[in-house]
């Protein structure tokens, strides 16, 4: 499927179509730029959900030289909301409304999710994802509430300073041309959504995270968010560039694996959209579980000695810091 910036401007399209043409068109630039810094391309996967509507397309790169594994999704999927997930819907978008025979309604979903695990263990991980939401009503096909949603945030075993307030500050000036007010408080909610509550501590030095966003017109939250994909690359190409050949020793790569144990937890133990991946009939599972690391460790009560740069990590991480 061929898409124009043309597709993502126009503004007498659907917002959803808009939205979809984005997330191909962003999911062929991203992948470009990510294989740039590898010596393999990315396998392309496409696939569809049987018996339901929709697919996607899965994109993995790994066993480079640069990147261990990482994936760049896009899923575009439709079908019908069961009166449970209205209802717990209902709590944030008081205007869906079950009209089906069984109290369902009808949904519209796409997105683009990303994460990216370099070898080097002083390379940062990074995770983006964006999507779009939206209930129609089962007879009329009228929109009765829509939304988007997304973030990106940054993980690294080893803290840079500079990588962090260069990722922290282009999603800040993204953010500020269209309201001072944005980066501030979503900042502090991808801080509070990557919690690992039981470890007490964040999964990286964040980012910003947002969801449920309608309070704007849709047209303008969309320029936002292509905005907001449009500093993916320079937010997180040069922190690779910097780290990607440093040397490292097997107790720093063993500390990377350690780290990418608490990415797991939060992830399957945590997170939101996998918990709803993987309840959602006909979702894809190799899709959804592209974000794991393709290795991790778990070190049975293990503490860094204190004042070493993996006790600098632990100590950020238990106080998040205002990088810009």
């Amino acid at each position: 499927m061929t898409v124009t910036p043309d597709q993502i401007h126009n503004s007498e399209l659907p917002v959803r179509e808009r939205m979809e043409a984005l997330i191909r068109l962003k999911q062929q630039e991203i992948t470009k730029g990510i294989a740039a810094l590898d010596t393999v391309d990315f396998h392309v996967d496409e696939w569809t959900r049987p018996g339901h509507g929709g697919g996607g397309r899965t994109m993995v790169i790994q066993n480079g030289s640069t990147f261990e594994k990482g994936g760049v999704n896009i899923s575009v999927v439709h079908g019908t909301l069961p009166p449970a997930a209205v209802q717990r819907m209902r709590a944030n978008h008081k205007n869906i409304e079950g009209k089906g025979a069984d109290g369902s309604v009808n949904f519209f979903a796409c997105g683009l999710s990303m994460v990216i695990h370099p070898i080097n263990p002083h390379a940062p991980t990074m995770h983006a994802n964006y999507r779009y939401f939206e209930t129609t009503d089962p007879e009329t096909g009228d929109v009765q509430a829509w939304w988007f949603g997304g973030g990106a945030d940054l993980t690294p075993s080893y803290i840079y300073e500079e990588d962090c307030v260069n990722f922290h500050k282009l999603h800040k000036d993204a953010l500020d041309k269209y309201d001072l007010e944005l980066y501030p408080k979503y900042k502090k909610w991808c801080d509070e959504y990557f919690h690992i509550k039981h470890r007490n501590e964040t999964r990286g030095i964040g980012g910003i995270f947002f969801d449920d966003f309608d309070s704007k017109p849709a047209d303008e939250i969309l320029k936002m968010v292509e905005t907001l994909f449009d500093v993916i690359l320079p937010a997180y190409v040069p922190a690779i560039l910097k780290r990607k050949d440093l040397p490292y020793t097997e107790e720093e790569k063993q500390w990377q694996q350690i780290r990418r144990g608490r990415y797991v937890e939060f992830n399957l133990v945590l997170d939101r959209g996998t918990q709803f991946g993987l309840q959602t009939p006909g979702s894809r599972v190799e899709s959804i579980l592209m974000s794991l690391p393709a290795t991790a460790s778990w070190a049975y009560d293990h503490h860094p000695a204190e004042g070493t740069e993996e006790d600098k990590l632990l100590k950020i991480l238990a106080n998040p810091v205002e990088w810009v």
